[in-house]
């Protein structure tokens, strides 16, 4: 059966099949994608585990990569991917997460009425790396295939993306993003995801 067709059957966007048809197989098309959300897309409708901890470190790297927008001397993003990396770790209590989001929020809110821009965008995605809010109104547009799937820790890479995306496009080189988010999403799952038998009799 041809990609395209499994994805539309799969509910993906019409870009997402235009583009799967330019591809042999969907082993090929997830070492070529370039577009982070339709991955992330993929792994919530497929395999993923909402206990998976690779979710949140993926959503720390995210996050990460997009500090160098946060103004100098603003700490609070960056330990709030701290402390979700030792969370994912086991070396963290949910309390000290729900801190550490709640600060990272603080400082999001913060960047938005100050500096805005890359340095909001930013630091929201430090505040969804650490996140649990799942149902949270203001993400729910981010991602609902992703939390709907696969519960809080797929929301949470996948607005830490989109966060981060956002203050990447802002900057001349944001052109990369995407290359580079999706990069993030095959160094922790490398081979493409398993479509489940009782996803494809759906595709049938």
């Amino acid at each position: 059966m041809k990609l395209a067709t499994i994805l539309s059957h799969l509910g993906a966007c019409t870009d997402a099949r235009v583009w799967a048809k330019t591809q042999p197989d969907l082993e090929t098309a997830w070492r070529e994608c370039k577009r982070s959300d339709w991955m992330l897309w993929l792994l919530a409708r497929t395999t993923l585990n909402q206990d998976d901890p690779r979710l949140r470190l993926m959503a720390c790297d995210f996050a990460e990569a997009a500090l160098i927008y946060v103004p100098a001397g603003e700490d609070r993003p960056r330990q709030a991917i701290e402390v979700a990396r030792r969370f994912a770790a086991g070396d963290a209590t949910r309390e000290e997460l729900s801190a550490a989001w709640a600060a990272a929020g603080d400082a999001a809110w913060a960047a938005r009425s100050a500096a805005g821009g890359a340095a909001g965008g930013a630091a929201w995605a430090a505040w969804a790396a650490a996140g649990d809010a799942a149902g949270d109104a203001a993400w729910a547009a981010a991602g609902d295939a992703a939390r709907d799937a696969a519960g809080g820790a797929a929301w949470a890479a996948w607005a830490a993306a989109w966060a981060a995306a956002r203050a990447a496009a802002r900057d001349a080189a944001g052109g990369a993003a995407g290359g580079a988010q999706s990069d993030i999403i095959r160094r922790y799952f490398p081979e493409c995801p398993e479509i489940k038998p009782e996803l494809l009799h759906k595709a049938v």
